[in-house]
């Protein structure tokens, strides 16, 4: 064991008992002959400057004197006592050639203490010998396991994270190949374009037509600056032209015998308009009010944290309706520059996960739709044998939609656009209740419904159990308008789905308040989500929708 504790890595280590002192005991003749040479160079292009001041001058015969008491020590062997002189040789000799000499000079006296056991260096073995002797405690403080559940959450687990990666990869890597040697490539052409969808023309054409109504809203708060028309006329206009966006897509859809993608595709795009439109409406109208009140004097503007000037701008419109926000404000935080090379980066990673994304449904999500019954009307063990077997890879579409969209499509609009915020998603894969899980797992969204919905029933006199009603009252109906109109079938899944989880709001809470510090409602999240929820509405709306075109034909 002596060879381990005479290791350098022990000698550099903090926990080494006994510090080397600063002066040196032995010192190799060829390393004082360097320092020679180095003293007297340093010392003739010392004397070499005439103009030298007395505080020099004085050093340099300092210096002259140190030469000659390490030429006398040169001439006097290994037995003469020169303590001094090394010490005064090692504290002008160059930086970082003494301190390279010394850290290795401490190490061989370290050694000779240790090894030797002389007087200089019994004090510090001594100590040493106490502090590692046999019968030293070594259960010193109360410690928890690393997975224990009081101390699983204080460290790191990258390792264990890792190893679920290589398993993932590995795993999933064999049902691939067996999944293609048992069934073949099942990916069609027509997954990506095909000739039905050349019949989707007046979905594109009602897509193109959309930036009308921001023109219109645009025309009606210039009015409005103008004095042109009152308050109430402007928010009926900004009433009609916020409803026109959104029933003008659906009755497009509803008329067209139109691809499912294709109708889904518009009705994101025209709820994405929609959600813009109330938050300009909502934003200026709040702006005419705070004017009208500097105006008369009730709000100084030095009380006003940011600059709420009412100013219609259409340049600040048309940054706000292509930039990846709902909530529309007069400036936004940006950034200098374009990172080009990262753009190309990010639309690589863009392109390889919508691949897998095409991949994991056409390869496995079809076909277990396809051979599956109605989860309402067969066999319940069938039907839960159905659901389970598509939660995984309807878990792995998902999280390939989230990481695609949230972050590499909006991190790359808000990179060319030089969009500053781009908190688009926080760590909602924590979250602990229901209710957390909303609030972080869509930023653009979360900020919408809390600054135009949630905080205006506040004001208005309404409970906060309401307000979060209503707020999921309102996702609920975009939910359902972006699934059952281009499915054509009102069946409202998505609706009761959004809806549920206002008891599963409360049943989490209360769960997270009961068994605090625990990942209780967490579990319970995943499994609504992944296990439970989203395969289910899948199977629902694949038969319905089967169902509807049996009965078309």
């Amino acid at each position: 064991m002596l060879h381990l504790l005479l290791d350098d890595s022990w000698l550099d280590s903090p926990e080494s008992v006994g510090t080397t002192a600063t002066t040196m005991t032995n010192h190799s003749d060829s390393d004082l002959n360097l320092s020679i040479r180095r003293r007297s160079s340093s010392t003739a292009a010392a004397k070499t400057m005439s103009d030298s001041t007395s505080k020099t001058n004085a050093l340099l015969a300092d210096n002259n004197s140190s030469e000659q008491r390490l030429m006398r020590h040169s001439t006097c062997g290994s037995d003469c006592d020169c303590e001094d002189d090394k010490d005064r040789i090692r504290a002008v000799d160059d930086p970082l050639v003494s301190s390279a000499n010394a850290k290795v000079s401490d190490k061989k006296e370290a050694r000779e203490r240790i090894g030797d056991g002389d007087d200089r260096g019994g004090k510090d073995f001594s100590a040493f010998k106490l502090a590692y002797r046999p019968s030293a405690p070594a259960h010193k403080r109360v410690k928890e396991s690393p997975l224990s559940s009081d101390a699983i959450f204080k460290q790191s687990h990258a390792g264990l994270f890792n190893l679920c990666i290589v398993v993932l990869v590995a795993v999933n890597s064999r049902l691939i190949i067996e999944n293609l040697m048992k069934y073949g490539w099942l990916m069609k052409t027509g997954f990506w374009f095909s000739s039905t969808s050349l019949r989707d023309w007046p979905l594109l054409m009602c897509c193109l037509t959309l930036p009308i109504f921001p023109l219109a809203a645009f025309a009606v708060e210039q009015l409005a600056q103008r004095k042109c028309i009152s308050d109430p006329v402007v928010i009926c206009l900004h009433i009609i032209i916020t409803t026109t966006s959104i029933l003008y897509p659906v009755f497009v859809i509803l008329r067209c015998d139109s691809a499912v993608l294709s109708g889904v595709a518009l009705m994101l795009f025209a709820c994405i308009v929609w959600l813009k439109l109330v938050s300009y409406a909502h934003t200026n109208y709040d702006l005419r009010a705070l004017a009208k009140l500097t105006d008369k004097g009730e709000v100084p503007p030095s009380s006003l944290t940011v600059d709420c000037t009412y100013d219609v701008s259409f340049k600040s419109l048309a940054y706000f309706m292509v930039a990846p926000t709902l909530c529309y404000q007069l400036s936004y935080p940006r950034t200098t520059c374009i990172r080009k090379g990262w753009v190309f980066r990010q639309l690589v990673k863009l392109i390889i996960f919508t691949g897998v994304m095409g991949f994991i449904i056409e390869q496995y999500i079809n076909p277990l739709v396809k051979n599956s019954q109605h989860p309402l009307k067969g066999n319940l063990l069938y039907a839960i044998e159905r659901v389970l077997k598509l939660s995984v890879p309807n878990l792995y579409v998902w999280l390939c939609m989230f990481y695609c969209f949230f972050h590499l499509w909006l991190n790359i609009l808000a990179e060319l656009l030089c969009f500053g915020d781009r908190e688009f998603y926080k760590d909602w894969w924590n979250a602990k209740t229901v209710e957390e899980y909303w609030r972080l797992w869509n930023m653009p969204v979360h900020k919408w419904m809390f600054r135009h919905i949630y905080i205006p029933c506040l004001q208005n006199g309404i409970s906060k159990g309401v307000a979060v009603v209503i707020a999921f009252l309102v996702s609920a109906i975009f939910h359902e308008l972006c699934i059952a109109v281009p499915c054509h079938i009102f069946k409202f899944w998505a609706f009761i789905g959004i809806m549920l989880q206002v008891p599963l709001v409360l049943i989490t809470n209360y769960l997270q308040e009961r068994f605090r510090s625990s990942m209780v409602g967490n579990m319970i999240f995943w499994f609504i989500f992944c296990i439970l929820g989203q395969p289910m509405c899948v199977l629902l709306y694949y038969h319905d929708l089967l169902n509807r075109k049996a009965r078309s034909e």
